[in-house]
């Protein structure tokens, strides 16, 4: 019984972690969120290509999948009423890594939005765009990828 409760609370810190990195997350991406809401109201933005206003409207939807994605760990914690499982924290864990997909990806189209307003050349707004997208998933999987010390994700 004592390897159970071990496992619990090991289960369960983990689980408390998995929610702080998600509240690290959620108030840059909300901040983030409220700019792009705001920016469709700006007369400016009818002043976009119709290309360049689809990208904002889409990585706009796009973070709100992140945001989803983000917030899943404390809605399934708060379900269990923070009895953590193996089953739960695997599911949390995707959930996090899984919601930085939409958030970079929508990022990523917000910057060409921006870079198309700015200097009226699609090519460069997709570049940018794209060294954008590449930025984000270099660091935040290519990078921790290729660590050989990086320790293993437990398998639970």
């Amino acid at each position: 019984m004592d390897d159970q409760a071990s496992q619990q609370h090991k289960n369960e810190q983990e689980m408390r972690d998995i929610i702080e990195e998600a509240r690290c997350i959620l108030p840059g991406l909300q901040a983030v969120f409220g700019f792009q809401t705001i920016a469709v109201f700006n007369k400016r933005f009818t002043d976009l290509a119709t290309y360049a206003q689809v990208c904002h409207l889409v990585g706009l939807g796009l973070m709100v999948v992140a945001m989803a994605m983000l917030m899943t760990p404390a809605v399934y914690n708060r379900a269990k009423r923070g009895q953590a499982t193996s089953r739960m924290l695997r599911m949390s864990r995707k959930s996090i890594r899984g919601g930085l997909i939409p958030l970079a990806v929508g990022l990523s189209l917000d910057m060409l939005t921006v870079m198309s307003l700015a200097t009226d050349m699609l090519s460069l707004s997709i570049a940018a765009a794209v060294a954008t997208l590449l930025l984000f998933m270099g660091l935040w999987y290519f990078i921790p990828r290729s660590d050989p010390a990086q320790v293993a994700e437990p398998r639970s």
